[in-house]
């Protein structure tokens, strides 16, 4: 199966469902009250639709596979995820771009979409490696990747220039198919209690 083929992914606490127009109602509602620290990007609620637009974009010319993420005991889409950077000849994708509604966060909705993700590439794509990236400011992101199980691979130093021009390092993590199984267990485990 192909890292970019659009699908849905659903466990007991989440749908991931192709982003779609649709989904904009939802997420406009869900990014209220998102306004993070500056080391991170989560749009705007009059930016959903944008967003959405162009997020499709990338779809179509195949590097991302975007999602919006319905949590199933609301019914809500509370989100968005996406695979980045698919490189299909080498099976090698990121997880990223994936913002939550306040209501969202703490709750089981990210292990439960990190788990269908992190399955699918293994699992169904053949990945040969799942990177996941996030700003070095953002403790609280990158606390959470290493919680997922994944190695810190390194910093990218000026990696990017933001907005407000200020540069960006990005601190690259990884999962590995010899990996997955013990994240995989991590994972469960921490959606069983």
């Amino acid at each position: 199966m192909l890292l970019r083929e659009p699908i849905i992914l659903e466990n007991a606490f989440v749908r991931l469902e192709p982003l779609a127009p649709e989904h904009a109602e939802d997420l406009i509602e869900a990014a209220k009250g998102l306004e993070h620290a500056w080391y991170t990007f989560v749009p705007t609620p009059e930016a959903i639709e944008t967003e959405i637009r162009e997020r499709r974009a990338l779809r179509d010319d195949g590097s991302h596979n975007p999602w919006a993420v319905r949590r199933l005991d609301t019914g809500r889409v509370v989100g968005m995820t996406s695979y980045l950077n698919i490189d299909q000849p080498h099976r090698h994708v990121e997880i990223g771009s994936t913002w939550l509604a306040l209501s969202a966060q703490r709750t089981a909705a990210n292990t439960a979409a990190k788990l269908l993700l992190l399955g699918h590439a293994f699992e169904e794509c053949d990945a040969i490696a799942v990177e996941l990236r996030t700003h070095w400011h953002n403790r609280q992101s990158r606390d959470a990747i290493a919680r997922l199980g994944a190695k810190q691979d390194g910093v990218l130093r000026n990696h990017r220039i933001g907005p407000e021009g200020t540069l960006r390092d990005t601190v690259v993590f990884s999962i590995l198919p010899t990996e997955w199984p013990a994240v995989r267990l991590g994972l469960e485990s921490r959606l069983a209690r």
